[in-house]
Formats: C-alpha cells, sequence, structure tokens
C-alpha cells in the first residue's frame, strides 16, 4: 500500500519521469522490448504461414470436404494423412537444423 503510493507520487511528477526516460538503462529496455514484440510477431506470421502451405492442412481441408464411404476408405484416409504429417515433420526437423548449424 506505502508502496504503490510512493510509486505513484513518482510517476505523477513529469521532470523525473523525463529523466529516466532519457536514462540509457531505460531506453535499452524500450529498445529490447520492441525488438522482442517485432521478433515475435514475425515469427508468428512465418508460422502461419507455413501452416496456411502445409500439405497436411490442405489434405485436412480436403478430406473434411469428403465422407468416406467405408472404414477403409476412411483408414486409407488417415494412413496418407499420417504419411504426409510425418514427412513435413522431418522436413521441419531438418530446415531446423540447418538454420541451427548456419548460424555456428
Amino acid at each position: 500500500m506505502v508502496l504503490q503510493r510512493l510509486l505513484l507520487a513518482l510517476i505523477n511528477r513529469a521532470q523525473l519521469v523525463e529523466r529516466l526516460a532519457e536514462s540509457k538503462a531505460i531506453r535499452r529496455a524500450a529498445q529490447l522490448t520492441a525488438f522482442a514484440v517485432i521478433k515475435g510477431r514475425l515469427a508468428g506470421k512465418q508460422a502461419s504461414a507455413r501452416l496456411r502451405d502445409s500439405d497436411t492442412a490442405r489434405m485436412m481441408r480436403e478430406e473434411a470436404r469428403r465422407m468416406p464411404q467405408s472404414a477403409a476408405d476412411a483408414a486409407q484416409t488417415v494412413s496418407r494423412i499420417r504419411n504426409t504429417f510425418m514427412k513435413e515433420v522431418k522436413e521441419g526437423m531438418r530446415e531446423a537444423n540447418r538454420q541451427i548449424k548456419d548460424r555456428k
């Protein structure tokens, strides 16, 4: 309670806030925060693009439109989706390993 009042009193002083904003530590913290937000946003866009372009997602959408005629058809469909998914996981792992090696 006392700490909260003290912080509010300090924040409400414009001169103090200005001096803090001009300090190297606060500016650096703001830069790092902006960098993290931008990197996170970029990673999210890339992940959504990969998912959108994914063969597995495309196959699942196509198969959802069609109803299987029998249990054998359903089993084949599941098998195809599983194989495609495994192929994409392996490709993703290879790509991640390649990126890690390139950074070194």
